[in-house]
């Protein structure tokens, strides 16, 4: 018997988002999009995430030949005005770690989904607001020695060794995790993937 590609292409190699669109009951496969995530000059922090979903998105949709819904997403942390991606190194998660510690923070998800069929593209951004307690520095040693930080925006994982930093949380949860299931379900099912 043979079987089909999912329609569903997630254009993330992450496997945080992976595991939320499975724990959403979502079918699809993964084709992961490379592209530079530098912001451009005085880009503000929503439009380039909203930017680099949709890059990805539809760098996945040319590269591949199967699929019609492309999902892409970008999730960025943004302290006072401050986008904070990717750590490069221990050193600047450290510094991350540290900026963030006692703060309020916001935690911007865009996702972008390109009905490659009809050339259609649905973006949204989602925000949450999320309150770090007063982190002592042998506690962000200790976390940054992990490696777990050097792949994540603001170099934290909620769901992971840093759950403890997080004082609360204002908004949704698989946003910070890395994608905002219940806002992406309902797109989907607007254009029609599900």
């Amino acid at each position: 018997m043979a079987t089909t590609d999912p329609a569903i292409v997630l254009a993330s190699a992450s496997p945080r988002r992976s595991e939320l669109l499975e724990l959403a009951g979502v079918p699809f496969r993964v084709a992961p999009a490379d592209i530079p995530e530098e912001p451009l000059p005085d880009e503000e922090a929503v439009a380039h995430a909203l930017r680099l979903a949709e890059e990805k998105a539809r760098t996945a949709a040319e590269r591949e030949s199967s699929g019609r819904f492309f999902v892409g997403a970008d999730t960025i942390v943004v302290l006072n005005g401050r986008i904070m991606g990717k750590p490069v190194d221990e050193t600047d998660a450290v510094h991350m770690l540290s900026d963030l510690s006692g703060q309020t923070h916001e935690v911007v998800t865009a996702y972008a989904v390109l009905d490659k069929q009809n050339n259609v593209c649905i973006k949204r951004a989602v925000r949450t607001q999320v309150v770090f307690k007063l982190l002592l520095q042998q506690e962000i040693f200790n976390y940054v020695k992990t490696g777990c930080p050097l792949d994540k925006a603001g170099a934290y994982a909620i769901q992971g060794g840093a759950a403890h930093f997080v004082q609360e949380i204002h908004g949704s949860y698989t946003n910070v995790v890395g994608l905002p299931t219940c806002e992406l379900v309902e797109t989907l099912h607007q254009l029609g993937a599900l």
